[in-house]
């Protein structure tokens, strides 16, 4: 279904987050590196607690009711007592700070006289402390490309989460070598009217981030998190997207959700049904001896542990849990995320869905018979531990509730397919505080000055510099607008030569990505393949052969790599194998006359492609020719 995006008032805001390349992390000494050696674990529970005006956070409030427990690996080398929140924060780091003044000067922002440490409360466990430090360094300014103007309405230092490492029903392990490392964030306003317009200016943004050459690389170290709204909808807050690719599938598919969404909510109105209505409707009944002879897998598996059935009355609302939302998932699905994070049961059954999963049409006559289900009545089954159960049922009511205003407001993460699913409701803005353990830094000229030596260089500057270096324009133009340009930088800035450099970048990277998936290969690892063919230490003619060697065995070096593929044949040894190819097929050459370099060319290339430089292959061929 195609979308008329200015006709729903699609609204898209960014912010990207991306860590900064410092010496240590933002509030104490310890380097900020990943590391899987640890010292101990430490435990903790979470609650939330009241703001200076009285108010709950809602989304603390959700994080708390799951009753979680928190596990903590401590590394060696990567954490101390300010992780552990046992020791005080130490000053914020300058050398990221600097980072945020530069950005914020490339975008024309306001910089305050005074930079403030703040709070944000967070209980997911992601934050030993309960909360996030951040610090607003500039407002406003504005993103100027050839699509137009986009603005920017904050950019922030902040610390970086504990990184997770295992998830259970009721505990969740974290490791801190990545709690603390230094976050720069960008927060664009909603002037982002299409889904290609996301991808296209989160690209951007991250790409005048690379090229201050003070952010770290890889993926991991650059997420964004996505707030859409639609005409009649909510903002809607996706986290943690990483893959530039998906932008554009989790904008589509998630103003789909909402105009779907409305159309249900237009659907209740249209059949009279109201909130009152449906929770006094709503009256949980155990259906355990109904179903207790079930062939249901799921069922029978929770009655044996001990468990039981339970359904639910869903007045007039037949047909309405069924109708799909986004993709492949319906209704149902997004009352079963709440059912679940409320009750850490599996799931639930909806009517619209049944018989099936082993439920008969027999089974679901009894069951609308013991609820007293009329013509357009529902039913939701959930099957577990009674009080999980329990839970699960009030969770699938929380959600069915909301239905009756459209568009939730919610915290949503997407997956591989850009489908996005239900994690908390969006916080308030009470959970903001001042940090009282840091003073304020005080932006002086001084400190103003050291930043602008990291200030990105405008788009023009950099293609009239490209043309200087004698690479044509079309691909000056393209090359600054990949993805790979910051490994451009860096190989021509490692001694590689800039006319190959961005022809492999430009003809032959884009070549090879339709049968290798460059993604897995490490960008520093990318980037010293491209190295080495610009400064003609390999043959360009071997980059596929690397890619896909360094793929299939995986956390090999590259300069292994290279030797146990044989790439780099020189002198001698090339001669003697190229001669053993020319011999082998001797009659076949002489009887092809002056045909027959083409011939030779090809029988020597099908055995020595990419281990040896096409042009020095020709040479010796000819020369052997003429011999033979």
């Amino acid at each position: 279904m195609e979308i008329d995006w200015n006709s729903i008032e699609l609204r898209v805001g960014l912010e990207v987050h991306q860590q900064i390349e410092s010496r240590r992390k933002l509030f104490c000494n310890c380097p900020p590196i990943f590391s899987e050696k640890y010292a101990y674990k430490i435990e903790r529970k979470l609650r939330p607690s009241m703001s200076e005006l009285g108010e709950i956070d809602p989304a603390a409030l959700f994080e708390w009711r799951k009753g979680k427990k928190y596990i903590y690996e401590v590394p060696i080398d990567s954490a101390c007592l300010v992780e552990c929140d046992e020791e005080p924060p130490h000053s914020l780091d300058l050398e990221a700070l600097k980072v945020g003044l530069a950005i914020a000067q490339y975008f024309n922002s306001f910089i305050p006289d005074e930079i403030v440490v703040m709070r944000k409360t967070v209980i997911d466990g992601s934050n030993t402390s309960g909360f996030q430090r951040t610090a607003i360094v500039a407002l406003g300014g504005r993103l100027v490309y050839e699509g137009g103007e986009i603005g920017i309405q904050t950019i922030a230092i902040e610390e970086d989460a504990s990184r997770k490492v295992m998830e259970g029903i009721d505990y969740t392990t974290y490791s801190l070598d990545r709690l603390g490392i230094p976050l720069i964030e960008i927060s664009t306003a909603p002037d982002i009217k299409t889904p290609e317009q996301a991808e296209e200016v989160a690209f951007l943004i991250g790409q005048a981030l690379r090229l201050t050459g003070k952010v770290k690389r890889g993926l991991g170290t650059i997420r964004q998190d996505l707030n859409i709204s639609i005409r009649g909808g909510s903002k809607i807050e996706v986290k943690g997207v990483q893959k530039l690719e998906l932008i554009p599938k989790i904008v589509r598919n998630e103003a789909m959700r909402q105009l779907n969404l409305m159309k249900i909510k237009e659907e209740l109105k249209n059949r009279g049904l109201n909130e009152e209505e449906l929770r006094r409707y709503f009256i949980v009944k155990d259906l355990t001896e109904e179903l207790k002879d079930t062939n249901s897998k799921v069922l029978r598996n929770a009655i044996s542990k001990g468990g039981v059935i339970l359904g639910a009355k869903l007045r007039r609302l037949r047909g309405i849990l069924g109708l799909k939302i986004q993709g492949n998932r319906t209704f149902g699905s997004e009352v079963a995320d709440y059912a679940r994070l409320w009750g850490k049961v599996r799931g639930l059954f909806h009517l619209d869905e049944l018989p099936n999963y082993g439920i008969t049409k027999e089974e679901v006559d009894s069951v609308s018979k013991a609820l007293g289900l009329e013509e357009l009545d529902s039913f939701i089954i959930i099957a577990d531990q009674r009080e999980k159960a329990i839970e699960g049922m009030k969770g699938a009511l929380e959600r069915l509730i909301l239905a009756f205003n459209g568009v939730p407001k919610e915290t949503r993460m997407a997956d591989e397919e850009g489908i996005t699913k239900f994690t908390r409701p969006q916080p308030g803005s009470e959970r903001m505080y001042p940090e009282t353990d840091i003073p304020t830094i005080t932006v002086n000229n001084k400190l103003i000055e050291e930043a602008k030596t990291l200030v990105p260089k405008r788009p023009d500057v950099i293609v009239n510099e490209l043309l200087s270096l004698g690479i044509r324009k079309d691909i000056a133009v393209s090359l600054l607008k990949s993805k790979y340009f910051d490994l451009f930088l860096r190989v021509i800035n490692g001694g590689g030569e800039p006319l190959i450099a961005a022809s492999v970048i430009e003809v032959d990277l884009k070549g090879i990505r339709r049968e290798i998936d460059l993604e897995k290969i490490s960008e520093e690892d990318l980037e010293k393949i491209v190295l080495m063919i610009s400064k003609r230490e390999i043959p360009r003619e071997s980059l596929e052969k690397v890619c896909s060697y360094l793929i299939e065995n995986k956390g090999i070096k590259v300069e292994d790599a290279i030797k146990a593929i044989g790439i780099g044949l020189e002198g001698s040894e090339l001669e003697k194998m190229i001669r053993e190819i020319l011999i082998r097929n001797k009659e076949e050459i002489k009887k092809r006359g002056e045909k027959a370099f083409n011939y030779a060319m090809g029988l020597v290339m099908k055995e020595l492609r990419g281990k040896a430089e096409g042009k020095k292959i020709a040479e010796i061929i000819k020369k052997q020719i003429n011999s033979l």
